[in-house]
């Protein structure tokens, strides 16, 4: 509490953006609106809102991967799982059918359950980005548990993880651009996104953000959840360019805009933090926001061409070699309605 009480980012009893969102979340909404868009959240429409048929998807063998192999794997919405310089890095692990406090609200698509806690290696690092359910799931990070070496999360989020069994001296909590040095092979940074957080009703009692994974021949970059602002160029002025960033790109609407992307947004935000290979995330296995599923990806398609960067866009579970330049991916989504 000490260090969240000192945080320069903590202000009037709760954590402040570096740009603040004002009525970013829809609440001016009338009351016909907001119980519109509730029941497209509890009833969906299929081939809409969600697929009307599985997602195409690759489950790859984690605990059969050489520790040699270098790679980024995505398993769906925001969960990525990184194996680089034989670490082995699990993001925002969602592994529960559904992402909202209660299970018949935010089901998973058809076809994109791959991963069960079973199914992973020893994790060298566990990284949370921020408390939301879709980022931080109860049920998954308890059955990764044992398996758990280390863990860096932003201020105040340890408070959920040291409370539900976590050993405290395994939990190391961040402020934007502090850094963590897990070995000589990495270095973590907290980066500033433009977010909040809260799992009920009381927000930004704890902080959220990315992250800048520093190895010593490769730099990679998470997004974390967030809307457009100047911290994209302050990321690059202090800590360079990327090899590979993993974009924020879904969940966004006008109601919602400032803490999440539209896709020319993550594209732009891409180019100024100098992303050399650009993995959209935050989509493909959940919808939270009243669109089309597949929007997110038409967008950032479109949103990508003539850019300084190259987009990948690999199925669930299909690795992606960070030794290699040259990348080829299906556009995936548009094999299913």
């Amino acid at each position: 509490m000490e260090r969240v009480l000192s945080s320069p980012n903590w202000d009037g009893g709760k954590f402040e953006n570096y740009e603040p969102f004002g009525k970013a979340l829809g609440l001016d909404r009338s009351l016909g609106s907001k119980l519109k868009a509730m029941s497209e959240f509890i009833f969906p429409t299929k081939g809409v809102l969600i697929p009307d048929k599985a997602i195409p998807t690759v489950k790859t063998d984690l605990k059969k991967l050489s520790p040699q192999e270098n790679v980024v794997i995505w398993l769906g919405h925001s969960s990525i799982y990184i194996q680089q310089d034989g670490l082995r890095i699990l993001i925002d692990p969602v592994l529960s059918g559904y992402a909202s406090p209660l299970p018949f609200i935010v089901r998973a698509f058809p076809g994109t359950m791959l991963y069960t806690a079973d199914d992973f290696p020893d994790i060298d690092l566990l990284v949370i980005s921020h408390d939301h359910w879709d980022h931080l799931d109860y049920s998954a990070v308890m059955g990764l548990l044992p398996k758990v070496k280390q863990v860096v999360c932003p201020l105040g989020v340890d408070g959920h993880l040291v409370g539900w069994g976590f050993p405290d001296e395994i939990v190391q909590e961040l402020d934007w651009f502090e850094e963590y040095r897990l070995d000589d092979r990495l270095t973590v940074c907290l980066t500033p996104s433009r977010h909040f957080s809260g799992r009920l009703f009381k927000r930004n009692q704890t902080l959220w953000g990315g992250f800048a994974f520093m190895f010593k021949g490769r730099k990679l970059f998470y997004s974390g959840d967030g809307g457009y602002g100047k911290h994209f160029k302050m990321i690059r002025e202090r800590l360079g360019a990327f090899d590979f960033a993993l974009m924020e790109n879904g969940q966004y609407n006008e109601a919602w805009h400032n803490v999440h992307m539209f896709p020319e947004e993550t594209a732009a935000a891409a180019e100024e933090i100098g992303a050399a290979c650009v993995i959209p995330v935050h989509a493909g296995k959940f919808n939270i926001c009243p669109s089309a599923w597949y929007v997110p990806y038409n967008g950032i398609a479109e949103a990508s061409a003539g850019r300084k960067y190259s987009l990948l866009t690999p199925r669930i579970g299909e690795p992606v070699a960070t030794d290699k330049k040259d990348h080829h991916y299906n556009q995936w989504w548009r094999e299913v309605k």
